[in-house]
């Protein structure tokens, strides 16, 4: 189960850098346009994600809500006015951050537990966080690229499958 984690979350890592990397050979419009669609552009859909996957870094982590909120109100405001290439390499740090702090659990399956305002207290195994984490990531590069298409811009295919064949 450790590599199958450890894979899931290179892939999450992988399949984003695919869509920065597609994003680059559009003009800054692309990434900036305001569009009728899940998220008013895409640059809003990174903001989101990113600020995502830092509240669930914190999650693993352990840190409190009071850690927590910070967080949140923090990265809102560092994701704001942010360049595709900025966005980029924040994901970078955060990967980072979260890769070392996955490779250096012993068990990836223990649990942590949650306390969230609405949905109350859940008690999950880490590997399932970072599961969901992929799974959210999934879901929103999907928005990319229906957003793409729907400004006439082809999207670019980040299934798992596609990961593996870069593995071989």
């Amino acid at each position: 189960m450790r590599v199958q984690t450890l894979d899931l979350y290179d892939y999450h890592r992988w399949a984003n850098q695919h869509v920065f990397d597609h994003l680059k050979a559009f003009s800054t419009d692309v990434y900036r346009k305001e569009i009728q669609s899940v998220f008013p552009s895409i640059a809003e859909v990174f903001a989101h994600m990113y600020l995502v996957d830092n509240i669930w870094f914190s999650v693993m982590k352990g840190d409190s809500n009071e850690e927590l909120t910070e967080i949140i109100s923090r990265t809102q405001k560092e994701v704001e006015g942010k360049s595709l290439e900025q966005m980029e390499s924040m994901f970078q740090q955060v990967y980072e951050q979260c890769q070392d702090f996955l490779k250096s659990q012993d068990d990836l399956d223990k649990i942590i537990i949650c306390e969230h305002p609405q949905f109350g207290r859940l008690e999950t195994p880490l590997s399932q966080l970072v599961q969901h984490v992929v799974n959210h990531g999934t879901y929103h590069r999907g928005n990319i690229t229906a957003m793409l298409r729907q400004m006439g811009h082809e999207g670019v295919p980040t299934d798992y499958v596609f990961y593996l064949y870069t593995l071989s």
